[in-house]
């Protein structure tokens, strides 16, 4: 995905509603997971799994993710971690 002319989210656009459920991409482009929730200043990500059954929760800081919209207005965020990086990330309790 292309995404050099998706339009990144001001800091007041970071809410819990308009971020869930957005799809979070690696370095290479590929889908790793998925935001589940914010809790503080981190994003709570389900990495694995199978439509939403054994997906690992991981939190990482906001910071981190470079959250932007789509041409269809889709929210999705790019990281340089990869799939595997985040599996190993200690398990999100909350």
């Amino acid at each position: 995905m292309d995404h050099t002319n998706h339009v990144r989210l001001a800091s007041n656009e970071l809410t819990a509603d308009i971020l869930d459920g957005a799809t979070i991409y690696g370095a290479d482009d590929e889908k790793i997971g998925t935001v589940s929730h914010l809790h503080g200043s981190q994003v709570v990500i389900d990495v694995g799994g199978f439509l939403g059954i054994g997906a690992k929760a991981v939190a990482v800081p906001a910071s981190q993710l470079d959250f932007m919209r789509d041409e269809d207005g889709d929210v999705h965020a790019v990281t340089a971690w990869t799939k595997d990086q985040l599996k190993h990330m200690p398990e999100h309790q909350d």
